[in-house]
């Protein structure tokens, strides 16, 4: 098991209040997912490495310019997930990266980048593994926002919705694999 502390210590202040924001969501995301995936053991998933990868998933955040969320970096709040990829790849754990890159909503494609000339690499980012699903599925029921609740099914899917239809069919699919959260999965 890696030092999940000790790379947020590298990265983060542990008692500033970015870090407490984001370690609580983590935790929130990391929660939720093991709960699913306790209920769906046929699936085979590394409850170990679905745990790290649901903790480090927004490692990047503090890069970027987030000032509602407490992140006052550079970079646009949409590449925290290539940057907490680079943070983890300098930390040689390529799988745990994987899932940073592609976490963002419900998965983006190059198609999705380029449409909406989002400022990402043109390249798919869509969760592939198991576990890549199912932190990309959890990590949208909690807003670092709105830390103290959890959304519902109903609001996810409404909000995914907005961003067109693709994005709803593979948050459905998620649904589909991993159960309707609020419905006890």
């Amino acid at each position: 098991m890696i030092d999940i502390a000790r790379i947020f210590a590298k990265y983060y202040r542990p008692q500033s209040d970015l870090f407490q924001l984001v370690w609580k969501h983590s935790q929130q995301v990391a929660q939720l997912a093991q709960e699913i995936a306790l209920a769906h053991q046929q699936l085979d998933i590394d409850y170990t490495f679905l745990y790290e990868a649901a903790m480090l998933h927004d490692i990047g955040v503090f890069r970027t310019h987030a000032p509602s969320i407490l992140c006052n970096g550079e970079a646009p709040y949409l590449q925290h997930g290539v940057i907490g990829a680079e943070l983890l790849r300098s930390e040689g754990l390529e799988a745990h990266a994987l899932v940073c890159e592609r976490h963002i909503g419900v998965g983006l494609t190059v198609e999705d980048i380029v449409r909406q000339n989002l400022p990402l690499p043109q390249r798919d980012m869509l969760p592939v593994t198991i576990e890549e699903k199912l932190v990309c599925y959890a990590d949208n029921f909690f807003s670092k926002s709105h830390p103290t609740r959890m959304r519902t099914y109903e609001q996810v899917r409404s909000s995914v919705a907005r961003f067109g239809e693709n994005n709803l069919l593979r948050f459905d699919a998620l649904a589909q694999l991993f159960g309707k959260v609020n419905e006890r999965y």
